[in-house]
């Protein structure tokens, strides 16, 4: 039996736009709650003073076009949040499992 494929969600917010970061967070984690079973990983990126600057996701999805659909439904993509998303294949090497 093959495994369902892992993607990689990565998000950067636009600069200077942290207040729709903070206005969307509640339907963002609402939104990923509703997918829980499906994610590895989930949380933001930060800047070096711990503040964020986008989202990392590790998720599985049945192909790429359900974690591009995914990615472009989010809360904070519908905001106008993110400067850039890049969804990719992901496999994991280590630690074996």
């Amino acid at each position: 039996m093959r495994a369902v494929p892992t993607f990689a969600i990565h998000c950067i917010d636009k600069p200077l736009q942290r207040h729709l970061r903070t206005a969307a967070r509640a339907e963002h984690l609402a939104y990923l709650e509703g997918a829980i079973d499906q994610i590895l990983v989930a949380g933001p990126l930060l800047d070096d003073e711990g503040l964020p600057i986008g989202s990392m996701l590790l998720m599985n999805f049945a192909d790429r076009r359900a974690a591009v659909n995914f990615a472009a439904d989010d809360p904070y993509a519908r905001a106008g949040l993110f400067s850039s998303v890049a969804v990719t294949a992901w496999r994991q090497v280590l630690p074996k499992s």
